[in-house]
């Protein structure tokens, strides 16, 4: 197997989707898509599978919902009760609607932090990582994608550029 990439670069998004999709119809392989903005569409083009967040996010929320209530659990009725506004503290359950915000709170605060964390491990995006981008005008109004060469570099760099690809670049892959 080569060890070079081509890479074409795109300015328009509805001509990267067209050709996404022209690509796949002739089943090779798109490595990445590097874009300045989320593209409507483009994971499905690409063929990517679906995303298991939101059952992560569910997750996390039951673990806030379960922190928010052990926690006020044991401190508002097992360790210092107290009488606030004159609603008596001896159960859980008679003060729960003086609780409901603080679960809800809690449930969002461990669901929001935790997908962050989540997003950066599975994107590996440690601190002071270097960044990947091939092409700095990918940040601003081009689209780039890469595609691993298989003996097929001509015949690639002739579909990008029927494509509508303003540039196609052969390199060797990092």
């Amino acid at each position: 197997m080569s060890n070079k990439i081509i890479q074409a670069i795109y300015n328009d998004d509805d001509v990267l989707m067209a050709a996404v999709k022209k690509i796949k119809a002739k089943e090779l392989h798109i490595e990445e898509i590097f874009t300045p903005f989320p593209v409507h569409g483009l994971d499905k083009a690409m063929g990517l599978p679906h995303t298991r967040i939101a059952v992560a996010a569910f997750i996390y929320g039951c673990i806030g919902l379960a922190v928010a209530s052990s926690l006020m659990g044991y401190i508002m009725i097992a360790d210092w009760p107290q009488d606030i506004g004159g609603k008596p503290s001896f159960s859980f359950l008679t003060n729960l609607p003086a609780f409901v915000p603080i679960m809800f709170e809690l449930t969002v605060f461990f669901g929001a932090h935790l997908m962050v964390i989540t997003f950066y491990m599975r994107s590996r995006l440690w601190p002071f990582k270097e960044a990947e981008n091939p092409d700095v005008r990918t940040t601003d109004d081009h689209f780039l994608m890469e595609i691993a060469v298989d003996n097929n570099e001509s015949e690639l760099t002739a579909l990008l550029e029927e494509t509508g690809a303003v540039e196609v670049i052969v390199t060797e892959k990092h």
